[in-house]
């Protein structure tokens, strides 16, 4: 009798062990994932952009999206350029995983688009960072984004919807969807077509009294040339 006590228990003890190192530490899964994201030093893409505004009417567009660690964004559209400085538009998943020493906390499994991922709730110990929270739905057998929340000082929660193909193994995506809060949301002005009939104080205007309070921001990743040491004089604005 002893001995079947015995080897119940000790099968209870290696199950719990089972299943706590097959839930994986959460710490060490957001490091890993965050040493892929960071991996990537800077690209240049090709890619066709779709922005939704209710108060503002966007094209289409084609371009070649630039980026550099840890910041720097610039999307070069056919016909113009635009600059993305850091503190308009988050287009980068680098931008949204907290840099620096984080709290990690487990929040538990959830299924996105097919996939059962683990959410991560990180905290950043530095108080005045801009980020003050992110959700983070990672696909742990793939270490990949599938989906983040993060609340910001500057641009209140911005959601991000990420699917992967081709550089998958760089934790770069094939398709982003961004949605965000527009009341305080800043477009840079050669994105918009009815700029010449509105200015700023205008838009801004428009913006607090739409009904529909959320922007939406789909880029489609056509090809990527990756860590090809891009100089910072590429996002350097030219004068007009």
């Amino acid at each position: 009798m002893m001995k079947k006590c015995f080897l119940l228990l000790t099968i209870c003890i290696l199950s719990a062990s089972h299943a706590l190192l097959a839930a994986g530490d959460p710490n060490q899964l957001f490091v890993d994932l965050r040493k892929k994201v960071t991996s990537v030093k800077d690209y240049v893409a090709d890619v066709k952009m779709n922005i939704f505004v209710s108060f503002m009417k966007v094209p289409p567009m084609n371009g070649r999206l630039y980026f550099k660690s840890p910041d720097k964004v610039k999307l070069e559209r056919n016909g113009g350029i635009s600059i993305l400085p850091k503190k308009t538009v988050n287009i980068s998943l680098n931008n949204l995983i907290p840099s620096g020493s984080v709290t990690v906390l487990d929040a538990g499994t959830e299924m996105v688009n097919g996939t059962n991922t683990r959410i991560l709730k990180v905290l950043p110990d530095n108080e005045s960072a801009d980020i003050i929270l992110s959700k983070i739905w990672v696909d742990e057998s793939r270490q990949l984004a599938l989906r983040t929340e993060t609340t910001t000082r500057e641009n209140g929660t911005v959601k991000m919807e990420l699917e992967y193909g081709k550089y998958a193994a760089q934790a770069l995506p094939d398709k982003v969807t961004i949605t965000m809060d527009v009341k305080d949301y800043k477009m840079p002005k050669s994105l918009a077509m009815d700029y010449d009939e509105a200015n700023d104080a205008q838009l801004m205007e428009r913006a607090k009294k739409a009904k529909d309070k959320k922007g939406r921001i789909q880029i489609r990743y056509l090809s990527y040339r990756i860590n090809s040491g891009l100089s910072d004089a590429v996002f350097v604005e030219k004068k007009k």
